[in-house]
């Protein structure tokens, strides 16, 4: 280990007999932190929970909800009257009351089962379990208070009014003082988000070659992606989390991990484990699904009550954060670009209607309202209608029908542009497959589009199946693919000092890793210096992380290389601000979705969804500035940054299109005899 601070000793023979007294100097309990990855993932998730307070608050409260879950599903199934509720048994000859239904603790304990003593065992161990862990994790964010406090000079009250980019910077130079990590002086960006990203480049580097998320063909719905939390965090468990993981600490891949010769062995290792996982999910499965029952019904029941139409609103899947994701991309990063696209998309997906579905909503919308016509004349008129048995079940029930079958009906009067509308869905999103382009209007796409868009109720089915659907898709997709797993590690990590290894995605070399077709010709390496199509990225992938990661992070100094991609990049886009106001270049694919649909529609859009989204056509929505209470939630240090990266994604895909029909010209020059139907498939794979 580098000593960087020393003492120089005196040893002149004339001043022997005299004694000096030296202070050893002051070491900092922030000197060589040997797990930084756990110290910066702290330090951004403190940043973004608001400090120590409310995560405490959070903290507590979750644990306070677990007990509060499982203590009233107990009281409803043992602690309530139920003959006497409803009438089955005669009662007291007066109005029933709630002391009346409810049994005494002695008598509801009296009541309960072998299985119910069983399950509320399990219930305090996993409580016990998640105490101890919230404890264990709140002695460290006192910890990283502390430094907040002292290192950075920042208090709790302050963190809502810095950016994430201003805490970055302050890092770096704590750095210089401190030497948190010690194997390199200066601390950049780039080292700072593989600490804090290392396992998620990971994971978008395995969606983007396309060995996760599982995909299942389902009869009638033809092949449908899989993506939750429970399968996710399963496989953060088996890949990072294990002690048997490929990883030998957060940092360092096994060694053994990284020997071709070893592969056969390692695959086979790895496949059992994942045997065992899927066992151990398997065996869990009761419990969790009871589990996801109960937390959904008290999560959405309300909800439900209150506005059936909810349900029928879109929200970005988790496939899709993934899938959409940039390498070395912050959380709040990516939140604040999907947050820009929830109203464009909502409004390309509502371009469609199918005629069937229009027909039937009709007649059965017709029949709904008026029967909750008919009785809400009727309590009109007396109002002891309503305490008739079932009379407000009836009238709740054809109420939301009514709603639901009101929503997919399409309005009339508003003229579609799908095309422009997926272009604004891009701006915002960045990521656009070359299938897609000049086909937004058609059904293929529509279906594409909704595996990363879907309905909320889908993605409640879709957590409410996970516990019985991981342990079959652990064992059916996870565990054939488990030498290419070993492969992926072995192939697509490289070690950086100072950082330790990472994902050579996450390095954004666009000479080694990068797609000619997102380059210009002058930029096009050597033949011979191509990569090949394995270790290429997929959709552009590195391109427009690199351009994005510049943006956010405009102090950091990419290599010769990046640079001049990043101004031929800049290049293209300059003409656009040249000829067009920005501001009014984009506002007007706002004003495009603003006027794809009612005032209603989009106050009802923006309400019910649960991410925070401005209108449109104001400049905050556009990405010219950050909410003043979303301060924490800004990308970069500019507020023009954000813009910026929307003209250059547009202007990259247009770069990519013609290069790639270039590309396609070429090979039927070359190749006369393969038709164009030959060529597509010598394209890039999406």
């Amino acid at each position: 280990m580098q000593n960087y601070s020393s003492l120089q000793e005196n040893h002149d023979q004339e001043e022997q007999g005299i004694l000096f007294h030296v202070a050893e100097p002051t070491r900092s309990k922030w000197n060589h932190i040997e797990d930084l990855d756990s110290f910066f993932s702290r330090m951004y998730k403190y940043h973004q929970k608001h400090g120590f307070v409310c995560m405490l608050l959070q903290e507590i409260f979750e644990l306070n909800q677990f007990i509060f879950v499982v203590f009233l599903t107990a009281y409803l199934i043992h602690g309530i009257d139920y003959q006497l509720l409803f009438g089955y048994t005669p009662g007291p000859g007066r109005k029933l009351t709630l002391g009346d239904v409810i049994y005494p603790i002695d008598k509801w304990l009296d009541n309960f089962t072998g299985l119910t003593w069983f399950i509320l065992i399990i219930a305090a161990a996993v409580f016990l379990l998640k105490f101890l862990t919230r404890c264990y994790q709140i002695i460290y964010f006192w910890d990283i208070k502390q430094f907040y406090n002292t290192a950075l000079n920042i208090k709790d009250s302050d963190l809502d009014n810095l950016t994430w980019h201003e805490i970055q910077t302050r890092i770096k130079l704590v750095q210089l003082e401190q030497q948190m990590c010690i194997h390199k002086r200066e601390l950049t960006e780039l080292d700072i988000y593989h600490r804090i990203l290392r396992q998620e480049n990971y994971l978008v580097a395995m969606v983007n070659k396309h060995l996760l998320p599982p995909r299942m063909h389902i009869p009638f719905l033809g092949e449908v992606v899989y993506w939750t939390k429970g399968l996710r965090y399963n496989m953060q468990s088996l890949l990072f989390w294990s002690p048997w993981s490929p990883f030998e600490n957060p940092w360092h891949l096994r060694e053994e991990y990284k020997r071709q010769n070893l592969r056969t062995e390692l695959a086979q290792q790895l496949g059992r484990q994942i045997l065992w996982l899927a066992l151990i999910n398997l065996i869990l499965a009761p419990i969790i699904f009871i589990w996801q029952i109960l937390y959904t019904m008290f999560s959405y029941g309300e909800v439900i009550k209150r506005e059936p139409g909810q349900m029928g609103t879109r929200c970005w899947s988790t496939y899709s954060k993934m899938y959409l994701r940039h390498f070395n991309e912050l959380d709040h990063e990516l939140h604040s670009r999907l947050t820009r696209a929830y109203l464009p998309a909502s409004q390309y997906l509502s371009a469609f209607s199918s005629p069937v579905v229009t027909v039937v909503a009709q007649y059965v919308g017709f029949l709904c309202g008026s029967l909750f016509t008919v009785i809400v004349a009727l309590t009109i008129y007396d109002e002891d209608v309503i305490g008739v048995e079932h009379v407000l079940t009836l009238m709740t029930g054809v109420g939301g029908m009514t709603a639901i079958c009101r929503g997919l009906i399409p309005d009339e009067t508003v003229v579609w542009c799908p095309e422009q509308l997926l272009q604004c869905v891009v701006m915002h999103t960045h990521y656009l497959p070359s299938g897609w382009r000049g086909q937004a209007h058609t059904s293929k796409i529509r279906e594409e589009f909704q595996q990363l868009f879907q309905m909320r109720v889908v993605a409640v089915l879709e957590d409410l199946l996970s516990p019985i659907l991981t342990p079959y898709l652990m064992w059916r997709w996870v565990y054939p693919r488990s030498l290419e797993i070993v492969d992926f590690f072995r192939n697509f990590t490289v070690s950086v000092v100072g950082v330790g290894d990472v994902c050579s995605f996450a390095q954004m070399d666009i000479k080694k890793n990068g797609n000619p077709e997102w380059h210009t010709d002058s930029l096009l390496p050597q033949t011979e210096s191509i990569p090949d199509q394995y270790t290429q990225a997929e959709d552009g992938k590195i391109e427009l992380s690199l351009v994005h990661f510049t943006t956010t992070n405009p102090s950091w100094v990419p290599p010769p290389e990046a640079v001049q991609f990043v101004e031929s990049v800049q290049d293209e886009v300059e003409p656009l601000f040249d000829n067009v106001d920005d501001r009014n270049m984009f506002a007007s694919f706002a004003n495009l979705v603003s006027s794809s649909t009612t005032s209603a529609e989009r106050k009802k859009s923006i309400r019910t969804k649960s991410i925070f989204v401005e209108d449109p056509s104001s400049g905050n929505a556009l990405g010219l500035g950050a909410p003043r209470q979303s301060v924490w939630m800004a990308e970069g240090p500019s507020v023009m940054g954000p813009l910026n990266m929307r003209s250059s994604a547009i202007a990259l895909h247009d770069r990519h299109y013609r290069q790639a029909a270039k590309h396609t010209r070429s090979m039927e020059e070359t190749t006369p005899l393969l038709t164009p139907k030959n060529t597509s498939s010598l394209g890039p794979k999406h």
